[in-house]
Formats: C-alpha cells, sequence, structure tokens
C-alpha cells in the first residue's frame, strides 16, 4: 500500500512547497501519494500548479492530489503534517505583543509565552482540534505531526481531546547546537553526543560529550562561553543562563526569553525587534516559485519532519535530537501529561523516547513555572472559558498585574472577537 502523506496548511509557499521540496529528495518515499490541503483555494491553486509542473520536468514518481476538503484529504492517509496559522498571521501577532506592553506587561516577543503566547493559542487550537476530530474519524492510525506553534500547548490540547492519536510536535530550533557547540569547544559537531531536553523553545543541552573519549565537554563549554558569547547581543539572556544555572539553551533569546520574568531586563530588545522585522518580510515575499521546491524548508539537518517519516517508512532505528510528546515520566520533574522535547530513536513502530532525563533543579524550576498556565490554557479552549483564560493569564509568570491583566484580556477579545468569541 502506498504512503499517503497530508500537507495541512499547503498553501503556504515557506511550508507546502518547502516540505514538498524535502519530500521529493527522498529516496524512501517515491511513489507516495501526497495531497495538498488548504482552506485558501487561490494560494493552493499556485502551490499545486507549480508542484505538479515540477514532477513533470524532474519525471518524479509521485502522486499529487489537491483538495480543499478535509475529508478528501485525508481518507487512508498515513502521515498528516500541520502548520496553519489563522486571519492575518501577522496583524494578529502584533496584537498579541503590543496590546500587553501597552497595558503595562512586560513580554519580550509575544508568540508563545506569556499573553501574547496564551492568545495565540487560543486563537489556534480550536482550527487544529477541528482538523485532528477529521483525522481521528477518517485516518486514526496516521502519524500526526504538528509544526504550529504554540507547539506545546497545540499538543496537549490535541492528547486531552484525542488520546488515541499519535501526535508528534517538531521544531527546528535545537539546531541550535549545531551552530554554537562546534565553535564553543573547536571540534566537527559529529563527534559530540549530546542530550537534551525541557519544553519547546524552552529547552537546554543537559549532556554533552566527546564521543571519541567519553569525558565531559561541559567544563570547557562553561569555559568558553563567555568568550563566545559576550560579542553576541542577541544571545545575553543565553549567556546568563549559562552563568547563574550552568546550562546552555538549545534556542534563542526570543524564543526563550517568552517564559523567564526577568528576561524583560536581560534580552537585546533592538536584536529581537531585528529577528521578528526580518522573519516577517522573509515570509511575506512571493515564494511560490519553482526555486522554493528546489531548496526545500531548511537543510536537512534542521527541519527534521521528512527524516523522521522516512525512519518510520524504512524501519531506521535513528536518533533524533528533539521530538515533542507525552512525558510520561520521562522528565520527573514535569507531570506527565505535558508535552516535552526530548530524544528518541525513529523505527516501523513509531517515535520510542529516551526512557528518563535528568534535569537540574534551577531549570526545573523554571520548567515548572509553565505547568499551570499550560494545564489553564488546554482547559480554557476545551470549555469555552473565558474565566479558565483569565486564569491562566494571570498564573504566568510575566503578569504581575491584575487589573493590567484583565485590560489586556478585555481589549484582544475586543480586537479578535472573530477567533475568540466562544470563550465565555
Amino acid at each position: 500500500m502506498k504512503n499517503k502523506i497530508v500537507l495541512i496548511g499547503a498553501g503556504s509557499a515557506m511550508f507546502g512547497l518547502g516540505a514538498l521540496g524535502d519530500i521529493f529528495k527522498s529516496k524512501s518515499l517515491e511513489g507516495s501519494i501526497i495531497v495538498l490541503y488548504d482552506i485558501n483555494h487561490e494560494a493552493l491553486c499556485k502551490v499545486e500548479k507549480i508542484t505538479r509542473q515540477y514532477v513533470i520536468d524532474y519525471k518524479l514518481n509521485y502522486e499529487i492530489a489537491s483538495t480543499t476538503s478535509i475529508t478528501d484529504a485525508l481518507i487512508n492517509a498515513t502521515f498528516c503534517i500541520i502548520s496553519i496559522e489563522v486571519g492575518n498571521r501577522y496583524e494578529l501577532w502584533e496584537q498579541d505583543w503590543h496590546i500587553p506592553l501597552q497595558f503595562g506587561i512586560k513580554q519580550v516577543y509575544g508568540e508563545n509565552g506569556g499573553p501574547g503566547g496564551l492568545f495565540h493559542a487560543l486563537r489556534i487550537i480550536p482550527p487544529i482540534l477541528e482538523i485532528c476530530g477529521a483525522i481521528h474519524e477518517l485516518c486514526p492510525d496516521s502519524y500526526v505531526f504538528n509544526l504550529s506553534n504554540p507547539l506545546t500547548s497545540i499538543n496537549m490540547a490535541i492528547q486531552a481531546k484525542y488520546p488515541e492519536l499519535k501526535v508528534i510536535g517538531v521544531c527546528h530550533e535545537i539546531a541550535s547546537l549545531l551552530e554554537h557547540l562546534p565553535c564553543l569547544l573547536n571540534v566537527p559537531f559529529e563527534k559530540l553526543s549530546v542530550k537534551a531536553g525541557g519544553l519547546n523553545h524552552f529547552s537546554i543541552l543537559v549532556e554533552a560529550t566527546y564521543s571519541e573519549t567519553g569525558r565531559d565537554a561541559y567544563p570547557d563549554i562553561r569555559n568558553n562561553a563567555f568568550a563566545y558569547f559576550n560579542n553576541k547581543p542577541e544571545h545575553s539572556l543565553i549567556l546568563e543562563m549559562i552563568r547563574l544555572f550552568g546550562y546552555l539553551p538549545i534556542t534563542s533569546d526570543s524564543h526563550f526569553s517568552e517564559y523567564i520574568q526577568w528576561a524583560q531586563d536581560v534580552v537585546d530588545h533592538q536584536g529581537v525587534l531585528d529577528f521578528y522585522n526580518n522573519y516577517r518580510k522573509t515570509c511575506l515575499v512571493k515564494q511560490h516559485t519553482s526555486q522554493r521546491l528546489k531548496m526545500g524548508t531548511l537543510p536537512a539537518e534542521y527541519w527534521r519532519v521528512i527524516p523522521i517519516i522516512e525512519g518510520i517508512v524504512k524501519n531506521s532505528g535513528h536518533e533524533e535530537l528533539a521530538v515533542n510528546i507525552p512525558n510520561n515520566g520521562i522528565i520527573a520533574s514535569l507531570p506527565n501529561n505535558i508535552f516535552v522535547e526530548v530524544p528518541a530513536t525513529i523505527d516501523k513502530d513509531g517515535v520510542h523516547p529516551v526512557k528518563s532525563i535528568s534535569i537540574p533543579i534551577g531549570f526545573a524550576g523554571l520548567l515548572n513555572n509553565r505547568v499551570g498556565c499550560l494545564n489553564l490554557t488546554v482547559e480554557a479552549v476545551l470549555l469555552k472559558s473565558k474565566e479558565l483564560a483569565m486564569q491562566a493569564l494571570l498564573v504566568d509568570p510575566t503578569v504581575n498585574n491584575l487589573h493590567a491583566a484583565e485590560k489586556t484580556l478585555e481589549t484582544i477579545m475586543q480586537y479578535q472577537s472573530e477567533y475568540l468569541g466562544y470563550l465565555r
């Protein structure tokens, strides 16, 4: 039976054409049926036209289908990859970010953590749950890969409503280790053995050793960190985490800072603004071209969804540095229902996480500051409760003013009533 891979949100050139480019580079997935699904018919048609011509030009052995019907897309699906947003992504993001600031709540970035991350989650989880409801009905044995943010709360909501689904969250932020460690240690990444753990966008390098000798590499990381990061203001929070907690975060300041109440005083705010503006500019550039197909998403060592699918199809047994799955005792200091980001091996039976990761007590404290907010966010969506949304806001460590929180929630619900009007 042919593998059927469904790209949900395929009208996005960044995701749709990028993911197709990655699939087309894979020998193990040749012969697969690729279904492009999106509710935006115009954008979907552009991606389909480019893809069909590319398949013809390069004589590729793939069957391409395109539809705006979620039912037609999902029947007999083997793998479902979800990457969606709702509404005008950047207009809404900037509301998430700036409205709390207007009322005096300090947040650095506003996408995944803090008030902005909460509003983002409240907006995007309902349509993703609708998609997952269709998956549960039409292809319940398929693997579901979620790439949408805020990844942790989305995955927890899916798991809470549809516990039988095989849901895996995938993010490329782990690849920052490929950038920093070779420079910090002056050795190729391939000569290191590493293990990272935590939450998505809020994870640290827990262990690092030199593969040939088994020697602990962390003393060298700590010794070299100041010289390496000191002239990189965009990584000032990373440097402070190493100085104060002794461990290297695996993601950028813009993401990591969203979960820490004192980050506002540490990060390079100009760097965060530059990061956002460059990212926005890149995404808004018209990219519906065959060149996007040739490029793929990111280098294979970064964007790992297709290698994971290949591993399942080939029964590879290879290790992935980071997947997001239910905790179930992997990190003893966190509840079982929380989705954690940990290493895993991949084979024909799916994704198998490491048995356990020991998180240092200081960082475990920071992680546990997120638990209440995550659980309340999920419950607010499932119960359609404005009261629980307010509680989620108040337990977030970045919120320190009750009246500002109340005004922020009321204002966001007015501005985004089309998406948040279900909260009562």
